[in-house]
């Protein structure tokens, strides 16, 4: 068995190929979490602290701020940042988006899992056999927010994403990705 570590690491025999998908467990989750809470608690202890006119926060002196229209402005973006930060805390408690992609020779079965948000429907689970398999496909959208995809085409028309979208992979890593797949699977690989 081989690994590789990134951010889709796989385990693989001949036979059976498992990537796994890293979901809000991200280190820049984590870092967004703690910057809002940070700024979010200076902010609304600052607005507080213009209502209440006693200073919270011992490195400044919010309270010489008028209440209305500053301090209670401030206390409104504070509290959406904690709001924020306790929303992306959540998502990597939960661990949305994260699972994996199984592809099995010996079952000739595909297996797409991940995990969403708490409630009826938290795992989701989609099973396709190999003979159901159109294609692998490459989306690639450069610019501002790009986007770099593997996609698994059925012959229903259906694109499931086996890669994350949120941080796009180098363009060399993701065509490599995509070739060992389609390789594997022995179908045509589009979009390059």
């Amino acid at each position: 068995m081989t690994e590789t570590s990134f951010e889709i690491s796989s385990t693989q025999n001949s036979l059976i190929k498992k990537d796994i998908i890293t979901g809000s467990k991200r280190l820049s989750n984590f870092w967004w979490s703690g910057v809002l809470l940070v700024g979010g608690l200076g902010f609304l202890l600052s607005g507080l602290s213009s209502y209440l006119k006693f200073n919270l926060l011992p490195f400044a002196n919010p309270k010489e701020l008028v209440f209305i229209p500053q301090g209670i402005i401030m206390a409104f973006y504070g509290s959406a940042a904690l709001m924020i930060s306790f929303y992306i805390f959540l998502t990597i408690l939960w661990d949305v988006g994260g699972g994996y992609n199984e592809f099995n020779k010996e079952e000739k079965l595909v297996r797409i899992v991940r995990k969403g948000f708490p409630g009826k429907n938290r795992n989701i689970f989609l099973v396709y056999p190999f003979n159901n398999i159109k294609s692998i496909k490459l989306s690639i959208k450069e610019g501002l927010n790009p986007r770099r995809v593997i996609l698994l085409c059925t012959k229903d028309q259906r694109e499931i994403p086996l890669s994350p979208i949120e941080q796009p992979l180098p363009l060399s890593e993701i065509e490599e990705k995509a070739s060992e797949l389609a390789l594997f699977l022995e179908v045509k690989l589009e979009g390059l």
